[in-house]
């Protein structure tokens, strides 16, 4: 059954998106001699004429399937002909111009294609536009140049022969650009989207950072992230980097419950493992060794860094009889002043004692200061220490009397009746005049550099007993030294070894102290105890304060803020326990003010030997190890009175050349 006849469209002079030969010349685009059947290029497409050629066609195959049976493979003739219709395919005399050789750009002139496949605008039957490309710059239809090849043999549909992306269209994209809105749904989505980005950059970059800064401001736990401590209390491995925590301190110390029932936890320990340690200045992170006679309490050596050292994992500190600065000892004091301070917590020491408790005349000590005052340098305590003030009323005054002498019985509130106080008046007191010169963070703060002892020893002669005296030295003074020693406000743990020093104190300090027996075999580096104090204060809640004292690890006695109250004798308010930053210091110094030296028993050198140095906090204490709390702030105002801070020769605050701020009460503003 024959095949019906396909439908073609009409005959067009328009040009099809079907690639074209390039016109040719020579022989290979001209119709085969020797093949039985020719093909006309020119010639309109017809019915009748494309049947016929199909006729001939199988005629002609049948012929040479007959040939090809008949004399075994085709004859030479039909040999040539295949190879003259491959090459026609080849160079696109026959079908669509496909080909390694379809193009011949020499052709151009005299074959049957006049035109390169390529040079006419493609198709719009091909991409289905609008004809707008159909019409030639003189506004005539373009036409084709080349034969009538029927476009039903290609896809006149296909879209990759007319890529609409890579041919621009500037009618139809006119057409386009004026179509634009500002309101189109694409156009506000890609804003959104950049919008977007945008802001997620800038949270993430900056608004974070903002946010996580103003959430965690002040560290929960103020130990942490201190010397190398993470959130979880570990601390890193980091060779010949300083650490507020000592490598060598064993874990299970790490914590430790306090007296008040509180977890600490260890913010700063130092146990003296390397041998061989220097305490110059600059030559340690935290401690440092000073070169000076300690003057205010009399005393008869001269302390000198080559004192100190570190042997067989302690400190040792060595008073030797050595002639030097016009004076006969030479001993050792060293401070972590302005380098590491606490506020507040609980400080250990384990301690042997120099000598021998049966030959009295040393002062090993071990204490704490407030960092505005640094110990030896008299300047900068003058009208500091031993103050623990925070009230504008009489006790900032010199003397703790007005211009007129007033209270009366400041005239006679010292021992056997002397004037209670030669104190210059608090310096930095809450009665400062505005724009006056202070450390801050107001005024109207009451700032001191008070003293809290961890230990001073010394010898009842009467038993040859070794005791240590732990005190609070603080101004202004009670009438005749006298605190609440009522046990509400003051408690001695075991009376049997610990009693009230029977020295208060005197014109320049009153000692809030007590005096506990220990054992007589801690000493000479042949047996060690443990000292220390827990200290807590807060500014807002004041009554909660309190300071215990420890020695040989037990609690020995405590004083509150009852203790130290107001005092309508002295006409003075309550002194405050104490909230400034605190430095340590450890020295071994005589002093016949202390105690009378035996030098007939003495024997030099003598060495004072600390095992180690363990700091403690509460978890929930803020800006609690640094010298420069923001709420007890010093270090601009020592850095703006260096020649005070670093001269030890100068004696007062005026021959540094300062002057005190004045007083609006005492002296008004």
């Amino acid at each position: 059954m024959a095949n019906p006849p396909r439908r073609v469209p009409a005959p067009s002079q328009q040009y099809y998106a079907v690639p074209q030969s390039p016109g040719s010349a020579g022989p290979s685009r001209q119709p085969s001699q020797s093949h039985s059947h020719t093909y006309s290029y020119n010639q309109p497409y017809n019915q009748s004429s494309y049947q016929g050629s199909q006729a001939s066609y199988g005629r002609d195959r049948d012929r040479d399937y007959r040939d090809y049976s008949q004399n075994g493979g085709y004859s030479q003739n039909t040999g040539m002909n295949r190879q003259e219709t491959a090459h026609g395919v080849a160079t696109g005399a026959i079908g669509g111009g496909y080909g390694p050789y379809s193009y011949n750009a020499n052709a151009a002139q005299t074959a049957t294609y006049s035109s390169s496949r390529f040079s006419a605008a493609p198709s719009e039957v091909s991409i289905g536009t609008t004809a707008e490309k159909t019409q030639a710059s003189s506004g005539a239809p373009l036409t084709s140049t080349t034969n009538g090849v029927p476009p039903f043999m290609w896809d006149t549909k296909d879209p990759d022969l007319d890529d609409p992306l890579h041919n621009p269209d500037p009618v139809r994209d006119a057409a386009l650009d004026r179509s634009f809105t500002l309101f189109s749904a694409r156009g506000w989505a890609n804003a959104s989207a950049l919008f977007i980005l945008v802001a997620g950059l800038l949270v993430l970059f900056a608004g974070y950072p903002i946010i996580i800064w103003a959430r965690d401001r002040d560290p929960k736990i103020t130990g942490f992230n201190l010397g190398g401590i993470n959130g979880s209390g570990q601390v890193p491995d980091m060779p010949n980097l300083p650490s507020l925590i000592d490598k060598d301190t064993d874990r299970q110390f790490y914590t430790r419950t306090g007296q008040d029932g509180h977890t600490y936890e260890l913010v700063f320990s130092d146990e003296f493992e390397t041998d061989g340690r220097t305490f110059w200045p600059g030559d340690d992170p935290f401690w440092e060794a000073v070169n000076l006679n300690y003057w205010p309490t009399g005393d008869i050596e001269w302390y000198d860094p080559q004192a100190i050292t570190t042997q067989d994992g302690k400190l040792v500190i060595t008073m030797e009889m050595i002639e030097n600065h016009n004076l006969n000892f030479r001993s050792g004091m060293l401070q972590s002043w302005n380098k590491f301070c606490f506020t507040t917590g609980y400080i250990e020491m384990s301690i042997s004692m120099p000598g021998s408790p049966k030959a009295p005349g040393l002062w090993p000590a071990a204490w704490t200061m407030g960092n505005l005052g640094r110990a030896g340098y008299g300047a900068t305590t003058e009208g500091t220490w031993p103050y623990s003030y925070d009230t504008c009323d009489i006790g900032t005054f010199p003397n703790q009397t007005d211009a007129s002498g007033n209270p009366a019985s400041a005239a006679t509130g010292g021992t056997n009746d002397s004037p209670i106080s030669f104190q210059p008046g608090q310096r930095l007191s809450s009665c400062t005049c505005p724009g006056s010169d202070h450390p801050g963070p107001s005024v109207k703060n009451g700032r001191n550099a008070p003293e809290i002892d961890i230990v001073e020893t010394q010898i009842d002669v009467s038993r040859f007993q070794a005791e240590v005296s732990q005190s609070f030295q603080v101004a202004p003074y009670n009438y005749k030294y006298q605190i609440d020693n009522s046990s509400d406000a003051t408690t001695i743990y075991d009376s049997s070894i610990t009693k009230f020093n029977v020295y208060q104190g005197g014109q320049y300090q009153q000692a809030v102290s007590a005096v506990t027996d220990i054992n007589n075999d801690n000493y000479d580096g042949k047996g060690y105890a443990t000292y220390g104090f827990e200290w807590w204060s807060n500014p807002k809640k004041r009554d909660e304060g309190y300071i215990t004292w420890y020695s040989d690890g037990k609690p020995s006695w405590k004083i509150t803020p009852q203790t130290i109250g107001p005092d309508s004798t002295a006409q003075i308010s309550g002194r405050i326990i104490p909230e400034e930053p605190m430095y340590i210091i450890m020295n071994l110094g005589m002093s016949p003010s202390f105690q009378k030296q035996d030098f007939k028993h003495l024997t030099f050198p003598s060495r004072m030997y600390v095992d180690y140095v363990r700091v403690y906090q509460r978890t929930d204490v803020k800006e609690g190890v640094t010298c420069d709390p923001s709420s007890h702030p010093t270090a601009d105002y020592i850095n703006n009175h260096l020649n005070a801070y670093t001269n030890p020769n100068l004696t007062t605050w005026d021959q540094a050349g300062y002057t005190f701020p004045r007083n609006s009460l005492y002296d008004g503003c």
